[in-house]
């Protein structure tokens, strides 16, 4: 089948020349890469069967960018994350996103020759996470997100003093999120003008009508926002990096163009009865 070609990237030259070695004498092609500039390069250009990537590579770009671009463009790839610290190794095996094994510095290249042989011998290898967009998480946990709202509400005593039910708290929710996935779907720049919301603007008369202060208005749209990044948090082993970012970004201009909306409707509500 021919000799295996791996790409390795590393920024420790001593590590990376050690395992390249290694590597060789177990019999791979071995493409060594010390930045992960250069290994994006690489990706574009070349073909690899295997990458192993340290996940921590000093830089504006660690080797998430790497391990990515490398799913992306060459999905084949059986993809070795490797970290250097070995407190971190439960949380790494959670969250990176397309990697099929994640060691810890150091680690046994013996392993990783056998890994790459089972790939090669058509051994069956634990499939790679399944990648969502963040839309697809908050729209699949929004009775979750929902939830978590509701116990951060429960437990902060400025906005349980008003006496609600759960329904009369929570219900406008699943409009507003829905609308967060729109505008995560749809509308993909930051806008100077806020996106017309229905929902917020239902939203502020109800909470007037309910007796809320404005200032409670605000509170209840921060905590929405944490609990938005808490789906998030959990979601992280599925989450696809290449948007998170802009995503998060969208969230948070999003919520607060509702809390924009809701407030005004609050307001033109207090001056309908006065």
């Amino acid at each position: 089948m021919g000799q295996l070609k791996i790409l390795l990237v590393d920024d420790d030259d001593y590590v990376r020349e050690t395992v390249q070695r290694l590597l060789e004498n177990e019999g791979f092609c071995v493409a060594p890469s010390a930045s992960v500039s250069d290994a994006l390069g690489r990706i574009l250009t070349q073909h690899f069967d295997v990458l192993i990537s340290n996940i921590h590579i000093t830089g504006p770009q660690d080797g998430c960018a790497v391990v990515t671009a490398m799913h992306h463009v060459q999905p084949e790839a059986l993809v070795i994350v490797i970290s250097g610290y070995p407190d971190v190794h439960a949380a790494m095996a959670a969250s990176v996103l397309h990697a099929h094994e994640v060691m810890v510095k150091p680690f046994d290249v013996t392993r990783v020759a056998k890994l790459i042989r089972d790939r090669r011998d058509g051994i069956k290898l634990c499939p790679m996470k399944k990648v969502e967009s963040v839309a697809d998480i908050l729209e699949r946990e929004t009775h979750a997100t929902i939830g978590r709202w509701l116990v951060r509400a429960r437990q902060t005593e400025y906005l349980a003093s008003l006496h609600l039910s759960d329904q009369d708290r929570t219900f406008y929710l699943i409009d507003l999120l829905g609308d967060i996935c729109e505008r995560l779907r749809e509308v993909r720049i930051i806008e100077v003008i806020a996106r017309p919301s229905s929902a917020a603007v239902s939203h502020g008369k109800l909470r007037h009508s309910q007796g809320y202060q404005a200032s409670m208005l605000v509170h209840e749209s921060r905590i929405l926002q944490v609990s938005i990044f808490e789906t998030i948090k959990r979601e992280l082993a599925s989450v696809d990096f290449a948007s998170l970012m802009p995503d998060i970004m969208l969230i948070a201009d999003e919520v607060d163009s509702q809390l924009t909306q809701s407030v005004a409707s609050y307001w033109e509500a207090s001056k309908a009865v006065a």
